[in-house]
């Protein structure tokens, strides 16, 4: 007897997209802070990712006031626009309303959806105006219950990171916001990740623990195939950092995935999504000429 398969739960975005078994995967290219503040880098971003095919971009929004710890504010870095404190660094890689309003017609323009990682409750407030498609917890946030519940109680698609996490902070977080409307992404919080440590089997851990729930890959490595593994492996949403340039000045760029190779992610995803098929052995039309040429039958007496 064939095995019978668990209820899937289907995540729908308020576009009308769906994210879990038996969909497409939901492909996003992760701008984050990669834009450097930089309108321009954006939209060069964001037309990257359209044309690659993504599914969708993804910022990064901070209260600075909020999450930068007062002993870190006054420390000097070096940036691109010179010597500064890391709290004046924050605040010129944050957009404001009047660029995120710019980021919305501009992606709408490309078709293709937008949202962020917020890292703050306030942060959550500020996006609602934009009413993004869904939102996603940052690893870093994943004990912050006050924050997921916080973008929970949008009604809208959460996404939750689970990198630098043991499974029982994951099952604390869980227990605090529910399963309802939640994807959960396995992550490993290392840029760029080696191999060895992706540990891409816990995307099957975390399909056993949390059956039905759409599981999902946030990837920091370099390089494509792991991601694809990903993939195969059952993951339904994929999240690559995406830069223009590799070499570009930033914290991200060197775990970040150019256009190019952002094209050939998309396409090789696609590729394995219908060679995956429905796992029904059937014979193909194909076949048939070899079947009745190569098929060799033994009669037994």
């Amino acid at each position: 007897m064939p095995k019978v398969l668990k209820t899937n739960i289907m995540i729908t975005l308020n576009n009308g997209k769906k994210i879990g078994k038996g969909q497409p995967v939901y492909i996003v290219a992760e701008i984050g802070i990669n834009h450097n503040g930089s309108m321009e880098v954006t939209k060069k971003l964001i037309d990257g990712a359209a044309d690659a095919g993504c599914d969708a971009v993804k910022f990064q929004k901070r209260t600075p006031e909020v999450c930068v710890p007062m002993e870190q504010r006054e420390i000097e870095r070096d940036t691109p626009w010179g010597r500064m404190t890391y709290m004046d660094y924050r605040y010129k890689v944050e957009f404001v309303k009047e660029d995120y309003e710019e980021i919305d017609a501009y992606c709408k323009e490309k078709g293709i959806d937008w949202f962020a990682s917020c890292w703050d409750e306030p942060s959550v407030d500020f996006m609602e105006q934009f009413s993004p498609a869904l939102y996603k917890s940052a690893s870093a946030s994943l004990t912050d219950h006050g924050l997921l519940k916080k973008m929970k109680s949008t009604g809208k698609p959460l996404v939750m990171s689970t990198g630098m996490s043991t499974m029982e902070e994951i099952n604390d977080a869980i227990a605090a916001i529910g399963l309802d409307n939640l994807v959960i992404a396995h992550a490993t919080s290392t840029y760029p990740c080696k191999p060895e440590e992706l540990n891409l089997k816990m995307i099957n851990t975390l399909e056993g623990l949390f059956p039905g729930n759409p599981i999902g890959y946030s990837g920091h490595e370099t390089g494509l195939s792991t991601t694809l593994a990903a993939v195969a492996l059952g993951a339904t949403f994929i999240e690559r950092h995406f830069t223009l340039d590799r070499a570009m000045w930033g914290s991200d760029q060197a775990a970040s995935v150019e256009p190019g190779g952002m094209a050939r992610l998309v396409s090789k995803v696609r590729d394995i999504e219908l060679a995956l098929g429905d796992g029904v052995k059937r014979v193909y039309e194909s076949e048939m000429g070899a079947r009745k040429k190569l098929r060799r039958i033994v009669k037994v007496n």
